[in-house]
């Protein structure tokens, strides 16, 4: 197996590992071709996916603001998990916002993802109970 950086290149297979993968939650317009193209553009060098003879088994989308790091839609093949692919795309996202000056990093998981939050929790993100997650759509 071996970690690089994600490329646009990689879209249609992380697109359908995305869709594929039980827990997640897709946008159409954040998730797009498009949208991919622009988060990856501002964050070229902390986004990741793991291969393994060729196809991507695991990937993960990270970026920062300049003071925070966000983590976004990891997912690991379901045939390939329990085999490290997820906490090394993690460790290599870390890395990554380490090497950036970032020092602390955040990410949402959906409340009913038990298997995502059991994941989350034994890589050290704790749950924030004194927050509220808030959105709105600009268009």
């Amino acid at each position: 197996m071996r970690i690089r950086n994600m490329t646009m290149d990689d879209y249609d297979r992380v697109y359908n590992l995305w869709i594929n993968t039980p827990g997640m939650g897709m946008n159409d317009i954040d998730d797009s071709r498009e949208g991919i193209g622009k988060y990856l553009g501002r964050n070229p060098g902390t986004c990741f996916v793991a291969e393994k003879d060729g196809a991507i088994v695991g990937v993960i989308l990270c970026g920062h603001d300049g003071r925070r790091g966000f983590i976004y839609h990891l997912a690991v093949d379901v045939q390939e998990r329990n085999r490290g692919i997820g906490t090394a795309l993690v460790d290599a996202a870390v890395e990554a916002l380490r090497k950036e000056g970032i020092t602390k990093a955040a990410l949402v998981a959906f409340s009913n993802n038990e298997t995502g939050n059991a994941f989350w929790e034994k890589r050290g993100f704790t749950v924030r109970n004194d927050l509220v997650y808030r959105n709105k759509s600009l268009l």
